[in-house]
């Protein structure tokens, strides 16, 4: 094959897999043999509409095949995947659209009026749609007029693929072609799309086969959406490099994922801490035959010590990891034999991929001494080379030799071990004093009164800005702000202990569970 980037695995999975099982999605189970097949007809018809090597294909939808399909079909048409969160509004998807310049966008019948409505005056040409039912539905042309991305052709999934030829194109594709865009969530502005080359991705799953021992036998529960780089490239595509099971959940939901985990004999899932702490504290959880688990990665942030608890009198431990969406995601991961004596750490540097601390000081001059914090700066095949559409970001985020700044601040202890401290824009300079919030938001979730909580820092005439907690707390919990104030009391710096208290009812996150703090801050704008 003259294809070598991801839109070529399965071709190459099929001959050595062939019946065995690559997908299961409710009631529908999809073998190599068939998955390969769809994809390759899926990429004859977009071939057939015009789709050419470099175009960009996005993809508007919960868990599913479909996603999976085009996903593997743009690969082997050398067009770029563009995921998208199906949480966004109608004009940040019209921004995404319209900056990645994509012309074929494939979405979810649910999904209909948010991509109708995004794919206005772009250059969206045509809309393929997933019909919920998956039921085979005849192609058509409608015209709404209004520009592009209204009067597109709109056709039906199924359709399209049969529409295709069954032999797959050999495009020739190589690891330095770009394979995916994908839009970072960024607290101000518009964000930005990270463009992951198919070297990005391979060379992170290569990482991800090294160190989490992936075998053809692993059946991936995935739980967390697959437009997230971390649930597709660090669950689902490892899995199918390495010929195992992926098990597609469009909805987290407690019971029904103990569920699934005992139904598939599941050997693998992924989430946030937020994630796990659902599971152990639902009902359900003592009686959930959980042995077929050997697998369990954590990221976002640390887990709070009660739940690492829940799991190992279970038998099991996690394994902790960092990284971004410009790292394909991993930089970083704890093995799960270190949970205890490393609690809090980020881990090691993945094997193809190395991490080093700038010295705060002189940040040219080297790596910090270890305990020291600076910034968390990533090399290897696995970082990102540009930004889409953004020269000037993609020369702001490297040093001079080639080292991508993360913005992130953190230390190695003396086994190079990593430890996050914090955003360097989440950063709160009290008095002059550097507070952490990740510390302080630590020190808070022992309590067990609290179900997540975050700190954030807000203007103060005498020190300039001090920490304020925002707590939500578990079901059926009280906790109160002098109390909250006196657990910390002895563990953190008084500089430290947050100055107010906010209880809220719900948490503001991201797709992928992380608290989106720039909401707080307008949330509790209007407390003292």
């Amino acid at each position: 094959m003259e294809n070598f980037g991801i839109g070529s695995w399965l071709q190459r999975r099929r001959p050595k897999s062939d019946t065995k099982t690559a997908v299961i999605a409710g009631d529908r189970e999809l073998s190599y043999i068939e998955l390969s097949e769809r994809s390759a007809r899926l990429a004859n018809a977009l071939r057939d509409r015009g789709v050419v090597k470099g175009d960009r294909v996005a993809y508007l939808g919960e868990n599913d095949p479909s996603f999976l399909e085009t996903l593997f079909a743009a690969g082997l048409a050398g067009a770029v995947f563009v995921p998208l969160n199906t949480r966004l509004a109608p004009p940040e998807i019209q921004f995404q659209l319209r900056d990645s310049g994509a012309v074929v966008l494939v979405h979810s019948a649910a999904l209909a009026v948010l991509a109708e409505l995004g794919s206005v005056e772009t250059s969206v040409g045509s809309r393929i749609v997933v019909d919920d039912s998956t039921a085979p539905a005849p192609a058509k042309t409608v015209s709404d007029g209004g520009g592009a991305g209204r009067g597109s052709a709109v056709e039906a999934f199924e359709a399209v693929i049969a529409s295709g030829a069954a032999l797959p194109p050999d495009e020739p594709v190589g690891l330095d072609d770009g394979a995916m865009i994908l839009y970072t969530s960024g607290t101000t502005g518009n964000p930005k799309g990270a463009l992951l080359t198919h070297g990005n991705i391979t060379w992170n799953c290569i990482n991800v086969l090294v160190d989490f021992d992936f075998a053809s036998t692993d059946v991936a529960l995935m739980i967390s959406p697959m437009f997230h780089v971390a649930s597709l490239d660090m669950g689902v595509l490892p899995t199918l490099l390495k010929g195992g099971t992926v098990v597609l959940e469009a909805k987290f939901d407690p019971r029904r994922t103990l569920e699934l985990i005992q139904q598939h004999r599941a050997t693998t899932i992924s989430g946030v801490p937020t994630t796990y702490q659902m599971l152990c504290e639902h009902p359900d959880w003592d009686a959930t035959d959980l042995s077929s688990l050997n697998k369990l990665t954590c990221g976002g942030s640390a887990v709070p010590m009660r739940v690492l608890e829940a799991y190992e009198r279970r038998g099991l431990r996690f394994s902790n990891g960092y990284g971004m969406t410009e790292t394909a995601p991993g930089a970083t991961t704890l093995p799960a034999a270190r949970s205890r004596d490393k609690a809090g750490s980020s881990g090691l540097p993945h094997f193809f991929t190395d991490v080093r601390v700038a010295d705060p000081l002189d940040p040219a001059s080297g790596p910090a001494a270890p305990g020291t914090v600076g910034e968390i700066q990533i090399k290897g095949p696995n970082v990102i080379h540009q930004y889409w559409n953004r020269p000037e970001a993609s020369a702001d985020f490297y040093t001079g030799d080639g080292w991508f700044k993360s913005g992130d601040m953190g230390y190695k202890d003396p086994d190079g071990f990593v430890y996050i401290s914090d955003r360097l824009k989440d950063m709160i300079i009290s008095g002059g004093e550097n507070i952490y919030p990740a510390e302080v938001e630590q020190a808070i979730a022992e309590l067990d009164a609290v179900g997540s909580v975050a700190v954030i820092g807000v203007p103060d005439e005498k020190w300039g800005e001090v920490p304020r907690a925002v707590v939500l707390l578990r079901d059926g919990a009280r906790l109160t702000e002098e109390q909250l104030r006196s657990h910390l009391e002895g563990r953190l710096a008084r500089y430290k202990i947050p100055k107010s208290v906010v209880f809220v009812d719900e948490m503001p996150r991201t797709a992928s569970g992380k608290i989106r703090k720039a909401d707080l801050r307008k949330l509790t704008s209007g407390h003292v």
